[in-house]
């Protein structure tokens, strides 16, 4: 697994992300950046607050390569920080606060970072998760006095996987090692294939993974994008999607502060809230969930709001239902909807809003640098014409890898191809759509949950012998986790209980909506769990 890049050695690599700022600050410098809670940043303000922030990493001693953890919800101030780390050479690591002490100490262990930013609101969180961990990771805060005060001294773990190597080669690309590399003030330019963003995901296993995304991939992520949405300086972005998911960075955002345009910053999403901003900023466009839009829609003001300049928005997570579709074109809002995934940067396909009433449910096309490939999951030979099969990958905008975690970055590139895990279907015009999941894995709300995950969490109740979780449909939330459990002989429990377990131990949209007790579980060959009759077990028990 090569980089796609080949970067200037002596200069900057022509697609790192550190010299936005700077860009936009030359041509424009009074222009608004950021709006955060009524507050705003102009472009000369982001230059010079990312800039001397960089400074700071590099005068306390920050070494090439270090992870800058983040607890804190989307803020000038974490836009502030990424950049710092794209001029730095350091990697932004975004936690999210949905998550519980325990489950942030799990990715507190993985990331190994060397600082943890985090806010008043979630120091209490914070401080649970540290507490379960070894590392003496120090913390500094994030407020409204801002990020550039002197930077704490670097938390650097015993774990050392000797000196830091550009290149790949045959051994572990660099990206994703965790070698130490040099301190800031002696490191080089920093290079296209750089890290610069880690992003925790849920796959099929009951640990979430750290995918790695280099300068290049977002580079060329969002030059894919900007090839789809017409985006200028003139624009005004509404961001409402965390900032601890790829694509509160990587859709729209990063692009905005790329392009000049003034992005509004919603640390939480309220339908209420967000239809007055859109009136009060003339936003022009934003990008979602269903569930996202649903809540508009479905909204008291929505029918009174003023929403003649949002011309377009941009749907992920999951298909648009099409009463909702209606509803927005015939606000005069074109949606360009289409699918994607944490390692492939994330844009992958793209259906376009003049597409969207005739191709309900489908997924569209490869975005602009992205190719595909569908291959039967039996013998991984790739298909030709109208067909079925597994989706692959691949172009210069893919992740780097997981972080210390070659197995699995090994086993999901084959032949430099990224397998997704998800069966589509192609037509005779090359548009695809997603039928089937070879990863166990349900999206609700727009957040992947792993169903083993949670399994875990059930198993470790005394009274549960065997449990299978599974997604049905939900109107709202796309899909919700229903749970199966086998109890075991004599000790007492009830659904309550078990829920209030998992509140314990797992994010709340992770904790399943309803629990089913049941006398056996649906079991295929070697004593594993058959999940198609679990599912429709499970949408019997819930009628």
């Amino acid at each position: 697994m090569t980089s796609h890049v080949t970067a200037t050695h002596g200069a900057p690599g022509p697609h790192t992300l550190g010299r936005w700022p700077a860009d936009r600050a030359r041509l424009r410098p009074d222009r608004v950046a950021i709006v955060d809670r009524g507050v705003e940043l102009t472009y000369r303000d982001l230059d010079e607050r990312s800039r001397a922030l960089a400074r700071a990493w590099r005068r306390a001693g920050y070494r090439r390569g270090d992870r800058v953890a983040t607890l804190v919800g989307n803020s000038a101030e974490h836009v502030i920080a990424f950049f710092s780390c794209a001029r730095a050479g350091l990697v932004l690591v975004p936690l999210s606060w949905r998550l519980t002490a325990t489950e942030l100490a799990d990715q507190l262990a993985q990331a190994d970072p060397a600082v943890l930013l985090i806010e008043d609101e979630t120091e209490t969180l914070a401080r649970g998760a540290l507490s379960r961990t070894a590392a003496r990771v120090p913390t500094a805060y994030v407020g409204q006095v801002g990020i550039e005060t002197p930077a704490p001294a670097p938390w650097h773990g015993a774990r050392d996987d000797g000196p830091y190597a550009g290149g790949t080669g045959d051994q572990v690309p660099h990206q994703i090692s965790g070698r130490p590399g040099p301190l800031l003030e002696q490191a080089g330019p920093v290079r296209d294939d750089d890290p610069l963003l880690m992003v925790f995901t849920s796959g099929s296993s009951a640990r979430p993974k750290a995918a790695v995304l280099t300068h290049a991939s977002c580079f060329w992520t969002n030059l894919s994008l900007s090839r789809t949405l017409e985006l200028d300086e003139t624009d005004v972005v509404l961001s409402v999607l965390p900032q601890f998911h790829v694509g509160g960075w990587n859709i729209q955002a990063l692009l905005a502060w790329w392009m000049g345009a003034t992005v509004v910053l919603e640390r939480s999403f309220d339908p209420g809230r967000a239809l007055c901003l859109i009136a009060e900023h003339r936003v022009s466009t934003m990008m979602g969930v269903p569930t996202h839009y649903a809540r508009l829609a479905e909204h008291p003001n929505f029918a009174r709001t003023d929403l003649t300049s949002l011309r377009s928005a941009v749907v992920g997570g999951a298909p648009m239902p099409a009463p909702l579709l209606r509803i927005f074109h015939e606000h005069g809002v074109a949606l360009t909807q289409g699918y994607g995934l944490t390692e492939g940067g994330p844009n992958v396909l793209c259906l376009p809003p003049r597409e969207a009433m005739e191709r309900i449910g489908w997924a569209g096309v490869p975005y602009p640098h992205v190719e595909v490939q569908l291959a039967d999951p039996a013998t991984g030979e790739h298909l030709t014409g109208p067909a079925t099969g597994e989706l692959l990958v691949r172009g210069p905008g893919m992740f780097a890898g997981y972080f210390r975690d070659e197995a699995a970055t090994r086993a999901i590139w084959r032949d430099g191809w990224l397998a997704t895990g998800d069966i589509a279907t192609r037509d005779e015009a090359g548009y695809l759509r997603i039928v089937d999941r070879l990863r166990n894995i349900f999206i609700s709300g727009g957040e992947n949950v792993a169903p083993a995950e949670v399994e875990a969490a059930l198993r470790s109740h005394p009274a549960v012998a065997d449990v299978v979780v599974v997604g049905v449909p939900d109107e709202r939330w796309g899909e919700r986790g229903v749970a199966l459990v086998l109890r075991r002989s004599g000790v007492v429990t009830d659904e309550a209980e078990l829920i209030e377990h998992c509140r314990e131990r797992l994010a709340a949209f992770k904790v399943p909506t309803a629990v089913h007790f049941v006398t056996e579980l649906p079991y295929a060959a070697l004593g594993k769990v058959a999940r198609q009759a679990a599912l429709e077990k499970a949408l019997a028990a819930e009628e």
